[in-house]
């Protein structure tokens, strides 16, 4: 059996079997551009283009989308705030963002569609939604007729008497049932744009169901997200795909975890974030990396300096074994393309089984182990084939260990240190050793 990944829209552990083939479209929501995001907002980040790297090294096609959602409410607010327009918040924070995305060793996703560039697609959608008779327009603005999807709720799990008017649901009097949400709302704060219901824009549940069908089509391999987005936009975004395209939107529907801070749910709001931006080197973006990487991706991770502490040694430990590995290779002529089967098979059956991430930190561990072994043991070749297959490992699950192979300068001078040493010609050997401290390589 290939890889298994559990579904949330079933609730159970699949077979993926992509729609078309070998070809995978995948979409994952993107940021609201108002703001800096933390270390939670990296988790999704982390994950799907881990994702996206694994089902590219299973031999897919992968095509990922990631959305910027650049006009919403809290940008408005936030340009009215610092007098500028809603253009220049998103542009500022959106570049922060990709600066966060490369941090913390991400890939930027293959297509990265913006909500404002889709505006005219969002007014013929909502306007099929009203012929339909699935929407309705009060006074300028658009609400989804909750009620008239008989399965709504077949994501988050609930039934529609059972929702509440909380998780971003408000209780509008223009509305004809609470559940209702809006696909359109008229405002005359902030940018807006002329339709046939009026002066206004989008609704956020609606921006993502347009950009996902403009890119890929009725139904696409994988939508994805953060766990907190299962309910209301993700269940609102099969609402809207069923009444419109009669598709759940995604076969396979995947979410991640949160992080939580010291036991508490981070939030800009609460004040107790630590910010991707904050973080003080690409070692410590790397070391995040790891963290969220070997969490279970379903579960809550209680983030606190303890966890980060003990992933940073983990990390440090790898850095230091392959270092000394390559260069050991490097001098001895033997670097090869060549992998250790059994250990790549092992990495795949692992990660096949739902990312079960916990069994890879062995695998990795105990290639790191025989690293050392290989090393003193003098055995270069089985040393340079071990040494590879971690590298082709760290590569599908993008991470960087900052160590390059030597330059001709440096391997002369590593040559002449080693020689120097072998010739206990200590004075000698300790000259060449400063200068490989100096260029970090000891």
């Amino acid at each position: 059996m290939g890889l298994v990944i559990y579904n949330s829209l079933t609730n159970k552990l699949e077979e993926f079997k992509p729609i078309n083939g070998n070809k995978v479209n995948m979409y994952v929501c993107g940021p609201t551009v108002y703001g800096y995001i933390h270390i939670g907002n990296a988790r999704p980040v982390i994950f799907y283009d881990m994702l996206r790297r694994y089902l590219t090294f299973l031999g897919y096609d992968v095509t990922y989308a990631s959305n910027i959602t650049d006009i919403d409410d809290k940008i408005i607010n936030k340009a009215i705030e610092e007098k500028k327009t809603e253009k220049e918040i998103a542009k500022f924070y959106e570049d922060a963002y990709w600066d966060s995305v490369s941090m913390v060793g991400s890939k930027k996703p293959d297509l990265i569609p913006h909500a404002t560039e889709y505006i005219g697609e969002m007014i013929d959608f909502i306007q099929e939604l009203i012929n339909k008779g699935y929407a309705y327009n009060k006074s300028g603005d658009v609400f989804f007729r909750v009620p008239k999807i008989s399965d709504y709720g077949i994501l988050s799990n609930q039934q529609v008497e059972e929702l509440n008017s909380g998780a971003r649901i408000s209780i509008d009097d223009k509305k004809e049932n609470p559940q209702d949400f809006a696909l359109w709302k008229n405002t005359d704060v902030g940018i807006k744009w002329d339709s046939p219901f009026g002066a206004g824009r989008p609704g956020w549940h609606t921006e993502c169901v347009v950009m996902n069908h403009k890119l890929f089509g009725n139904t696409i391999d994988i939508h994805g997200g953060g766990m907190d987005l299962k309910f209301p936009h993700h269940e609102n975004e099969i609402a809207q795909a069923k009444a419109n395209y009669g598709t759940n939107l995604a076969k396979y529907w995947i979410h991640v975890g949160r992080l939580d801070l010291n036991g508490v749910k981070m939030s800009k709001s609460l004040g107790n974030v630590i910010y991707v931006k904050d973080i003080n080197s690409t070692h410590d973006g790397m070391v995040l990396r790891c963290l969220i990487l070997f969490s279970p991706y379903r579960s809550m991770i209680p983030y606190s300096m303890d966890l980060f502490n003990q992933y940073a040694k983990e990390y440090d430990k790898w850095v230091r074994a392959y270092k000394q590995s390559l260069f050991e290779c490097q001098y001895q002529g033997v670097l090869t393309d060549k992998v250790s089967d059994s250990d790549i098979e092992e990495f795949k059956k692992y990660m096949n089984d739902d990312f079960n991430v916990q069994n890879v930190l062995t695998v990795v561990n105990n290639i790191v182990k025989s690293l050392n072994t290989l090393l003193r043991a003098k055995e270069y070749e089985n040393l340079a084939i071990k040494l590879h297959t971690l590298e082709v490992i760290f590569d599908v699950l993008g991470i960087n260990l900052f160590v390059n192979k030597m330059t001709e300068e440096q391997l002369e001078v590593y040559k002449n240190w080693q020689a120097a040493r072998l010739n206990k010609d200590f004075e000698a050997a300790d000259l060449y050793r400063n200068k490989l401290v100096d260029w970090k390589l000891l």
